[in-house]
C-alpha cells in the first residue's frame, strides 16, 4: 500500500483526503474520453489489435501512462471482449463481425492516480438479446452506484446489481469483482456484484472503489482459457460488462469515469 496522508480502515481500505478527488477525476476523465474517442472505429471490419494500437496512441497523447501495458505480463492497452468473452480479451488479429458486442477496458496513470472504466460497444446492427443484454448490465451498475453513500455496505452493492439482474432473468459473474483503487491499480476491498444487505465493510466519505458487473444471458459460471487471461461464459452465452470508478463523499457517490461526450451507453452515439 501507500502513503497519502490518509487512514486505512480495519480491513485494509484506503480512506482519501478530500483533495484526492481532484487527481481521480483527472485520470477517470482521461480514460473515458478515449473510450469517447475509439467509438467511431468499432465497425465491423475492424480488427481488436488494431482498435488497441488506437488506444495505446491515444493514451500517449493525452501524456497519461497505460496501467495494463507490462503488468503481470500482459502487453496491451487495453482488454477488449467480445461475445461470449467476459472479460480480460486479449486484442489481436481477429476482425469484427457485423453485430458483435464488445466491452473495452481502459486504465490510465495520470499524475499517479489511476482511472479505470469500460463499457459496451456494437459493430454494425445490434441485434435484440444483445441489446437486451446491454441495458440490463448498464442499469445494473447504475444500481450499484446508487446504493454508494456513507452508512451502507458493500453487501448492499452487490444485492442491488444481483437483485435486478435475477429479476431480468439473467445472471452476475460471481468469479471477477471490483475492486479498490487510487495510487496503487488493485487494493482492498473487492467489490463483489452479489450479495445480502447490510454484509461485508462499511462505506465510508474517502474510499475509493470500482463497481464493474458483468451480466450473462446465461448461466453464472465462466473458465479461463490457456493464455491465463481470457475468461468466457461456460455455456458460450453472451456477455456484457460495464465500470464505473467511484469515491464515496459525505452525501453519497461521486463518479470519476463519466463520458465526456455521453457515449457510456453504447446506443448514444
Amino acid at each position: 500500500m501507500y502513503d497519502n496522508g490518509g487512514r486505512v480502515t480495519r480491513e485494509g481500505i484506503r480512506i482519501h483526503e478530500p483533495g484526492d478527488f481532484a487527481g481521480m477525476h483527472k485520470a477517470g476523465r482521461v480514460a473515458a474520453q478515449i473510450l469517447d474517442d475509439i467509438a467511431p472505429h468499432v465497425v465491423p471490419g475492424q480488427s481488436t489489435g488494431e482498435i488497441d494500437r488506437l488506444i495505446t496512441e491515444m493514451v500517449a497523447t493525452h501524456g497519461a501512462t497505460s496501467a495494463t501495458i507490462g503488468y503481470r505480463g500482459y502487453q496491451h492497452a487495453s482488454c477488449i471482449s467480445v461475445n461470449h468473452v467476459v472479460c480480460h480479451g486479449i486484442p489481436g488479429p481477429k476482425a469484427l463481425k457485423d453485430g458483435d458486442i464488445l466491452n473495452i477496458d481502459v486504465t490510465v496513470i495520470v499524475d499517479g492516480w489511476f482511472g479505470d472504466t469500460s463499457r459496451m460497444y456494437v459493430a454494425g446492427t445490434l441485434g435484440r438479446k444483445a441489446e437486451r443484454l446491454i441495458q440490463v448490465t448498464h442499469d445494473a451498475l447504475m444500481k450499484g452506484v446508487e446504493a454508494v453513500r456513507p452508512g451502507n455496505t458493500f453487501g448492499d452493492i452487490g444485492h442491488a446489481i444481483q437483485s435486478f439482474v435475477e429479476s431480468q432473468r439473467m445472471s452476475v459473474v460471481r468469479d471477477f469483482c471490483g475492486h479498490g483503487l487510487g495510487r496503487v491499480f488493485h487494493a482492498p476491498p473487492n467489490v463483489l456484484h452479489y450479495g445480502r444487505p447490510g454484509r461485508e465493510a462499511v462505506l465510508e466519505e474517502g474510499m475509493f472503489f470500482t463497481i464493474e458487473p458483468m451480466v450473462n444471458l446465461g448461466r453464472p459460471e465462466t473458465k479461463v482459457l490457456a493464455d491465463d487471461w481470457t475468461a468466457v461464459t461456460r455455456d458460450k452465452s453472451l456477455s456484457a460488462q460495464f465500470e464505473h470508478s467511484v469515491g464515496v463523499t459525505a452525501d453519497g457517490v461521486d463518479v470519476f469515469t463519466l463520458s465526456p461526450g455521453g457515449l457510456f451507453y453504447p446506443t448514444r452515439r
